[in-house]
């Protein structure tokens, strides 16, 4: 269990009353108590909200496709067709089945990669300390806190110190330092030390309990969900309206009733798009193959195709865009010192073996630059936070003896002679973002500086590449992180996310991701604020993330990454896991989403051009010979020769878009018609051939209505497969056997009369060449109607967005908000500007760039945060005044006679 302490004046938990009996500081609870206590406030252990296996599989049976399947199967039983019945039951079954099937497989893929992040607790029980599982502890034990345990409860530290590795929690990859009086919370790391801490709360009450609850709560309908009811909508009302038509016309024919209720099943069969909800659900599982042999790991199937509409990606800086992990960036001997002996001298006063990040990265550096006469260690003495140092005693090449200091800037500078160039020195690093640390060695009571050593988090070495392709996907990337603005700047500018900080402070509803690059100072709250503001623009967002502080983001984004690192509950709340380190796997989801979105696509837009057909063709049938056109058995083997053997559209071979997709329902449905009416015309032809040309009698008619409805049915197939003309690429071998399965069952049924009146076989040859001469003559139109209507976009030629850098870029035009008791943004105005693709051109008279400006602001704002005794609760206030300093310095730099339009201001926060 993890959280995220949102400020200091919010850390302080209130303690269960089950801790109003305060346990015997050296005894702690008696077993008694314990349990009496366990009793009362349940398990350290957060309830189990999944949905029991029985529930999950009725729920395939309640949505609005089974619901019209049932009323059929009732209709079918009224008028005593048990055999129809039976096949469309079957139907039913074989649909929950498969969805049942799929999200079980991804369920026990989410529950394989749940893990206890403290399986076991070392408490004080009747006076004697015992290993327990971590479900037991209860408010009010006394438990010990050891080098390399993992917090298991939120507790309160009574003794001993620590180094607590709280980045799963807060994102800040920089360890504390915590004494007796501290409050942690459960799922920090301990990286130095030992403690003894007081359980304060437990389970759901935990700080991530209450987390865990927004995750719970938290939630957006998946667009497949969307897509899947308003294609079921839009057919229902488009046939619910010939439907009446076709009855009306019936009676007006005064066909006799028992004639015209199985004329009223076969429409509703015909307008049912039976095997959409299986096809979404297989074309995602197989998707999730795929991704899963690429160590992406879905935990919901709708999380497929959601990543190919994903169009923001936001994206946590530590863990996320950064390794998370601490290294030397930089060494800044002082005179009579080198590189090397600084990191030598640094080593010998940095723990062996130890967790701490700061002294592992330290050894690290040293041992890539070691030297011969670096002196030999007597003794060492770990860091004590209340002198922010460590030291060691050594003796040199000559056997003299030698302190060795190292810790913060500020204590080391104290014990040596004041210089005032390593204190600018310092300041300019720590300006940057970077940790400082001083080194001084000397004789114990002439210590002399040595130098600075700066330390960073580096970025991944995939992040900036990452970047870069997702902007060439039409995915625009923004960092969202709760470390200061300087430092999320230079990350940002490394891994090349160029644009307009967002300073600390409240996010504001109307916000939009292409006014910043980075949200710098976000608390956890803020995180899924964010979300939901993008949600609201109509964005689909996609959120990355490592710690429980992620958690309610991931699971209110569409789809939700938790990164290798993340814990337990990150998982749990995201849609997809990344299994291993790097990146890559964002790309990889993305570009397999749409793949698999142009697969769905094209299912959709098949269902809706043959379910508005084979409504509108039974009316055409009823004019032509005043009789049911086809029967329910014959509509029934329609679905399952045709719905279902379509279903491997769900392995064609497609090309993925270059821009997000979007479902456009109304567009498709629209298409579906114009595509449907060339469909209608050619069944009508041949159906008209077969009445007036052949003089077939009606039973003839109706095994020729069947034939020409699959063979046309099929050749719609492959002229709207492929958002080009048909011959552009080749079809899946699966899509082509179950073609020629689809073909030679419909066929050996017609000739051999199974089901329904023979008919000769060279009319079923003659029906199947002019479906592929057919074919042919709709694929010609298709192309300009998908053009027109937005479903096709040659990747040749791609629009210009603020996503699609390579075509063009915008010169955006700093504009500052000052606004009372708020934090300021800066507002992007672009001005377009054409450049010539991948060639970057700035001219040196131009104005400041957001970004340029952002890092002065960004700097000078942190050193009012030293200046001001590094308290987080006045960075708004810091940003303000820096922003303001900086104005009015450029104000002053620019010439009266300067005829160039300036910065202006404006009132309010975009």
């Amino acid at each position: 269990m993890a959280t995220i302490p949102s400020s200091p004046s919010t850390n302080a938990l209130p303690v269960h009353s089950a801790t109003a009996a305060k346990a015997d500081q050296s005894t702690g609870l008696t077993s008694e108590e314990a349990h009496q206590r366990l009793q009362k406030v349940g398990p350290n252990a957060m309830p189990d909200t999944a949905l029991h296996p029985l529930r999950q599989a009725l729920a395939k049976f309640w949505a609005p496709v089974p619901w019209m399947l049932e009323a059929a199967i009732v209709l079918e039983l009224v008028l005593g067709k048990y055999l129809e019945a039976a096949i469309i039951a079957a139907l039913v079954v074989f649909n929950a089945a498969l969805g049942f099937f799929q999200e079980s497989r991804a369920q026990a893929t989410l529950a394989a990669l749940k893990s206890k992040l403290a399986l076991n607790a070392s408490v004080q029980r009747d006076g004697a300390w015992k290993t327990v599982p971590a479900a037991e502890l209860v408010p009010g034990d006394l438990v010990k806190l050891s080098l390399g345990g993992v917090v298991a409860a939120d507790v309160k530290l009574t003794g001993g110190e620590v180094l607590l590795d709280q980045s799963m929690l807060t994102g800040e990859s920089i360890p504390i330092e915590a004494g007796a009086g501290v409050q942690t919370f459960a799922g920090a790391l301990v990286r130095r030390g030992e403690a003894v801490a007081e359980v304060t709360a437990t389970g759901p009450r935990t700080k991530f309990g209450r987390t865990a609850e927004l995750v719970r709560t938290a939630h957006v309908a998946s667009s497949q969900q969307k897509a899947v009811l308003r294609v079921v909508r839009n057919l229902a009302m488009f046939n619910g309206v010939a439907i009446i038509l076709l009855v009306g016309y019936a009676y007006f024919l005064k066909m006799p009733f028992t004639e015209i209720v199985p004329l009223i099943l076969t429409a509703i069969l015909a307008s049912i798009p039976v095997a959409l909800p299986a096809t979404f659900t297989l074309a995602a599982a197989l998707g999730a193959r795929v991704l899963a042999k690429l160590g992406v790991l879905p935990t919901r199937l709708s999380a497929v195709d959601e990543a190919g509409t994903t169009d923001v990606l936001c994206a946590d800086k530590t863990g996320t865009l950064t390794q998370n992990a601490l290294r030397v960036t930089s060494v800044h001997p002082l005179s009579g010192f080198d590189e090397a002996h600084v990191l030598a001298l640094a080593a010998l006063a940095s723990s062996e073996g130890g967790q701490d990040p700061v002294d592992g990265a330290i050894r690290a550096a040293a041992a890539s630059n070691t030297v011969t006469d670096a002196p030999k260690l007597v003794k060492f003495v770990p860091f004590d936070p209340a002198k922010k140092m460590s030291e060691a005693s050594a003796n040199d090449s000559s056997g003299a003896p030698q302190r060795i200091v190292k810790g913060a800037f500020a204590a080391v500078i104290g014990l040596t002679q004041a210089s005032s160039t390593a204190a600018a020195e310092a300041k300019h690093l720590e300006g940057q973002g970077f940790r400082v640390l001083a080194v001084a060695a000397g004789a114990p009571t002439a210590l002399k500086l040595a130098g600075l050593i700066a330390l960073s988090d580096p970025p991944r070495a995939d992040s900036s590449k990452l970047v870069t392709e997702l902007h060439g996907l039409g995915v625009r990337t923004v960092m969202v992180t709760g470390d200061a603005p300087a430092t999320a700047a230079i990350v940002a500018r490394a891994v090349g996310l160029d644009g307009a900080v967002f300073p600390p402070g409240p996010i504001p509803e109307s916000v939009h991701p292409e006014q910043f690059a980075v949200y710098a100072g976000v608390l956890p709250e803020d995180k899924y604020k964010l979300v939901k503001a993008f949600q609201k623009g109509g964005h689909t967002v996609g959120m990355c993330g490592d710690g429980a502080n992620d958690a309610p983001a991931l699971r209110q984004a569409q789809i939700g990454i938790a990164v290798s690192t993340a814990t337990d509950v990150a998982k749990s709340a995201a849609g997809v896991v990344l299994t291993e380190a790097g990146l890559a796997g964002i790309v990889a989801a993305v570009k397999q989403g749409r793949i698999t979105f142009q697969r769905i696509q094209t299912y959709t837009l098949n269902s809706i051009i043959k379910k508005i057909v084979t409504v509108l063709f039974l009316i055409v049938g009823l004019i032509m010979t005043g009789q049911a056109i086809l029967t329910p058995l014959l509509m029934v083997i329609v679905m399952v020769a045709g719905d279902f053997l379509a279903m491997s559209l769900t392995t064609d071979n497609v090309r993925p878009s270059p821009t997000p997709n979007a479902w456009r329902i109304g567009r498709l449905t629209i298409a579906g018609i114009i595509l449907g009416v060339c469909l209608l015309a050619f069944c009508s032809g041949v159906l008209a051939v077969g009445k007036f040309g052949i003089n077939l009698e009606i039973e003839a008619l109706r095994t020729l209505a069947f034939i020409v409805l699959v063979f046309g049915s099929q050749a719609m197939i492959y002229a709207i497969r492929e958002r080009r003309h048909l011959w552009g690429s080749r079809p899946s071998l699966l899509l082509v056997a179950s073609s020629v399965t689809d073909i030679a069952i419909a066929s050996t049924l017609a000739v051999a009369g199974i089901a329904m009146r023979p008919i000769a076989g060279l009319l079923v040859v003659g029906t199947l060449a002019a479906s592929v001469i057919f074919a042919i003559i709709v694929d010609m139109i298709k192309v300009p109607v998908f053009a027109r209507l937005g479903i096709a976009q040659d990747p040749r030629h791609r629009p210009a967005t603020p996503s699609n850098p390579a075509v063009a870029t915008t010169r955006a035009i700093p504009v500052t908000a000052p606004a009372a008791g708020k934090p300021k943004a800066t507002d992007l105005k672009p001005e377009a500007e054409a450049v010539v693709p991948g060639v970057a051109v700035k001219s040196e008279h131009e104005p400041a760039t957001p970004l340029d400006l952002t890092a002065r602001i960004a700097k000078r704002a942190y050193e009012l945060y030293q200046q001001g005794g590094r308290k987080d609760g006045a960075a708004v206030q810091n940003w303000e005044k820096a922003e303001s300093e900086i104005q009015k310095d450029l104000a002053k730099a620019e010439s009266p006679g300067d005829s160039k339009p300036q910065p202006r201001c404006e009132s309010g926060v975009p």
